[in-house]
């Protein structure tokens, strides 16, 4: 049985397959149940596999085409072509997986910050994009686009921005709500200062950033979801600590 997954229209309706896994449908044990596509934090690894298998089956691709990096907070790509070793990739340092191999699965993962697919319906290349606040600093959306048209200098680029901490439970100091309100065009309209701390919606900052990239505003869609709030199907680290399992958010090259 699939796991249950969310998808944006706009993917699915130029051919994309593509998820926002959810922690529904997996094997691991608490506090990790049950979709953990990470061993890092104290899962079994053996149950971790079995996750990302289940993972790689839903999008269609074999597991071993299914890609993603150690993560840091950061704006480095790896291009993929699918002759690469899974377990060499993950082991690489990275926050954005990028290809116009027909079949590989670009993807990342994350337990609050935000993931961003981006595809060409030119070429079919796609590109995943890890973008935590740090790295919404950095501009990760940008440097995604720039992977992207790497790729397919002429690229009809479509984005969608998947479930992380929403702006409910997205509290932060005034030094990391001024830093945030700083690296878009929005500045403070994307910080919530009505309740006893700063409130930043990172969501619109991450838009903001892609039409600033050139994405049509029109192209990207928002599929919703605060992983903070809903813990029946999102892991959140906010909400659970270092103990959290991490969701997979992939798109495979058309």
């Amino acid at each position: 049985m699939s796991p249950p997954v969310v998808r944006a229209h706009l993917l699915s309706a130029e051919g994309f397959r593509h998820a926002f896994f959810t922690r529904i449908g997996g094997i691991s044990g608490p506090p990790w149940d049950s979709l953990n596509i990470a061993s890092s934090t104290g899962d079994d690894p053996d149950a971790v596999r079995e996750n990302i298998r289940r993972c790689a089956a839903a999008l269609g691709v074999p597991m071993e085409r299914l890609y993603f990096l150690s993560q840091v907070h950061g704006t480095d790509a790896l291009v993929l072509d699918g002759t690469e070793d899974r377990e060499d990739v993950v082991r690489k340092v990275g926050d954005i997986t990028a290809s116009r191999v027909s079949g590989v699965a670009c993807g990342v993962r994350s337990a609050d910050c935000t993931p961003v697919l981006l595809a060409d319906r030119r070429s079919g290349a796609v590109v995943a994009v890890h973008s935590g606040w740090r790295g919404t600093v950095a501009n990760a959306a940008a440097a995604g686009v720039d992977a992207l048209r790497a790729l397919a200098p002429d690229a009809s680029i479509i984005a969608a921005i998947g479930p992380h901490i929403e702006r409910c439970c997205f509290e932060v100091g005034d030094d990391v709500a001024s830093t945030l309100a700083s690296c878009s065009s929005l500045g403070e309209a994307s910080i919530d200062r009505s309740h006893d701390k700063p409130h930043v919606d990172l969501r619109r900052i991450v838009r903001a950033q892609l039409e600033s990239a050139g994405v049509d505003g029109a192209l990207i869609e928002d599929v919703h979801g605060c992983t903070v709030c809903d813990a029946e199907r999102f892991f959140s680290y906010r909400r659970d600590g270092a103990r959290s399992g991490r969701l997979l958010s992939a798109i495979v090259a058309r």
